[in-house]
């Protein structure tokens, strides 16, 4: 790959149309000042003090904002919150003109999944994330509400150029992501192999098919009841692959990520920079990216480099849910093209 050929795929993003189907969280961040602590009169326990709140969309919710950011032309989430304040932040968080949120269903017997991220703020010293608050459904999502997702996921498909399916709640049937949801998604797989289906999930990644997976190499492993220590991240893939019926990819957190088209496998090195990280939301930024590529027409290893670009710009966001424009991903090319030429030359 090179300078032009990424500029024509990154110019296609605005006249592609997405979907992005699961589990749309909030994550809320609240910045502790600890030299204003007090003790709590009536509890004697401490009170943290938080100066100041800030809330991004997480999980499919990052997805979608890095779409955004990428400036893919249309965007259409699917999912359900509840109809509470968190709902209110969330939906604020993915308003942009290329969204259109007709098919994010509010319910009031619903929650809003919502991580709470308490930062400990100090001067001259990184913010420092402490116990995590978890808000999220405990009971199977309601019947009426599982088909009503499962019409709109195939509408949105049909008419769109890709679906990104995001399982993020690790209890089984309390997300979108239902056993019949998964049904229905490998049969849209099996009915429209053409079409770019690509999913993400914490837990079950190994219960999809036919279907684009990228799980992280102790995901691939514990789906294939490998041991990661034991087995290669080409044997994890290509494993993966003949599984689902797709191409896959294994993320190596900062060795890159292993892309496997179905007939080679491409490694495609991490770009580690200097400096603290942060990693929340990298897989997400991943799979923008490389969903964003191969609906405009990038091959395989084509778009894994893409989304491997777009998450090493991410992670250098300390404490937000990041994103990254197309200028940021042709700076990170040139950048990435001067350390690794092979790579470039090969993909």
């Amino acid at each position: 790959m090179d300078a032009r050929r990424l500029n024509e795929i990154l110019e296609t993003f605005p006249r592609l149309t997405l979907a992005v189907a699961g589990d749309f969280f909030l994550d809320k961040y609240l910045e502790i000042d600890p030299a204003l602590s007090e003790v709590s009169l009536e509890t004697g326990f401490e009170a943290r003090q938080v100066v100041r709140i800030r809330t991004y969309p997480g999980a499919a919710g990052t997805v979608l904002n890095n779409l955004v950011a990428l400036g893919v032309g249309q965007l259409f989430p699917v999912g359900v919150t509840g109809a509470e304040g968190q709902s209110y932040d969330l939906r604020k968080g993915m308003k942009h003109p290329a969204v259109d949120p007709l098919d994010l269903l509010e319910r009031g017997d619903r929650l809003t999944p919502t991580y709470v991220k308490p930062l400990l703020v100090e001067p001259g010293k990184p913010p420092r994330e402490i116990e995590r608050l978890d808000i999220k459904n405990r009971s199977p999502l309601p019947r009426d509400l599982e088909d009503e997702l499962i019409a709109r996921m195939e509408r949105r498909f049909e008419a769109c150029h890709g679906l990104i399916v995001a399982d993020q709640v690790e209890e089984a049937n309390c997300g979108v992501i239902t056993d019949r949801v998964r049904e229905r998604i490998a049969r849209l797989g099996a009915e429209q192999p053409e079409k770019v289906l690509f999913a993400d999930s914490r837990r079950r990644i190994g219960l999809f098919r036919n279907v684009i997976v990228k799980p992280n190499l102790t995901e691939g492993a514990h789906a294939l009841e490998l041991d990661s220590d034991q087995t290669s991240p080409e044997a994890v893939v290509r494993a993966i692959a003949f599984r689902t019926g797709r191409p896959a990819c294994v993320t190596l957190g900062r060795r890159g990520v292993l892309a496997f088209d179905g007939r080679t496998a491409c490694h495609i090195p991490g770009f580690v920079t200097e400096g603290p990280i942060d990693i929340v939301g990298a897989g997400d930024s991943l799979t923008a990216g490389m969903v964003s590529a191969l609906c405009a027409g990038a091959t395989f290893a084509e778009a894994a480099l893409v989304g491997n670009l777009v998450a090493s710009i991410t992670v250098q966001q300390i404490g937000v849910t990041g994103t990254a424009s197309p200028d940021q991903v042709r700076q990170r090319f040139r950048e990435y093209r001067a350390r690794f030429p092979e790579v470039c030359e090969r993909v």
